[in-house]
């Protein structure tokens, strides 16, 4: 097994003076899938969130390891600069900004320094090839009149090009029909590799049809209530979450519910 990369110990962050994560444990290994499930309301964006060092999430207690450093002392900024990347259950449209020059804008502020255009095209093209792009989706405006299946392919373009270490994938099969959903998934496969950690966040089981983790965590009102290999998918898409809950979930059932 890989030596971790990403290891989360007894989070605890709150939103508007609220408790979400209450003591959240999990490690995410470089050149591992692993995928982070739960129902509606168990904290999963919040995560997701949280680690990429969104203001409006707090962190009350607990550490975040990236790389054996403390990733909560960095900025947002510098999380996507240690090889960082989050895709968006519901992307961001900017109108006027095209895919082109938001990448390369992209890739220069990750990397630090300008990208010789001759290097940037021939790494582009290579990136298209894989992810099976048309050469004019990237003359679009960014996610502007994109369909749920574009935004997501988008998002894996442009985590082919920053090329990061650690990919938190936070619902992406959320608004996909079935070809946008295989399309996806088959883009977060050719990415992957030993160098690549991926964590899916997902309600479903379908997007682990494509893609296969190596383990599975439930999260439920802000913990982690059982880890499993990937029989624990089949299980939860037979049974459900009840079950589950009702066998690993916490006793003190009247405490709040956590929001996603």
């Amino acid at each position: 097994m890989s030596e971790p990369s990403l290891l989360i110990d007894n989070l605890h962050v709150t939103v508007e003076g609220r408790e979400i994560l209450r003591g959240v444990n999990l490690t995410v290994p470089r050149g591992e899938t692993h995928a982070l499930m739960g129902p509606n309301g168990s904290g999963k964006s919040t995560l997701a969130y949280t680690l990429m060092g969104h203001p409006k999430y707090k962190v009350t207690a607990g550490k975040v390891l990236w790389k054996g450093q403390s990733l909560l002392d960095l900025t947002p900024d510098q999380r996507a600069k240690s090889g960082l990347f989050l895709a968006f259950q519901y992307p961001v449209t900017v109108p006027g900004v095209s895919m082109v020059n938001f990448l390369r804008q992209s890739l220069r502020a990750v990397r630090g320094k300008e990208v010789a255009v001759r290097d940037f095209r021939k790494d582009l093209k290579s990136a298209m090839d894989v992810l099976k792009m048309d050469n004019q989706f990237v003359t679009r405006y960014l996610n502007d009149g994109f369909s749920g299946g574009e935004k997501k392919r988008a998002e894996m373009l442009q985590m082919a090009m920053l090329k990061p270490e650690m990919a938190i994938l936070d619902e992406t099969d959320s608004g996909l029909d079935i070809d946008a959903l295989r399309i996806v998934s088959e883009g977060v496969n050719s990415l992957a590799g030993p160098e690549l950690g991926v964590l899916i966040i997902t309600h479903y089981q379908r997007i682990l049809n494509y893609i296969k983790p190596q383990h599975v965590h439930v999260l439920y009102r802000g913990r982690v209530i059982v880890s499993g290999g990937p029989e624990l998918v089949g299980r939860l898409e037979n049974e459900g979450y009840d079950n589950i809950i009702k066998e690993f979930g916490p006793a003190d059932d009247d405490a709040p519910q956590a929001a996603a």
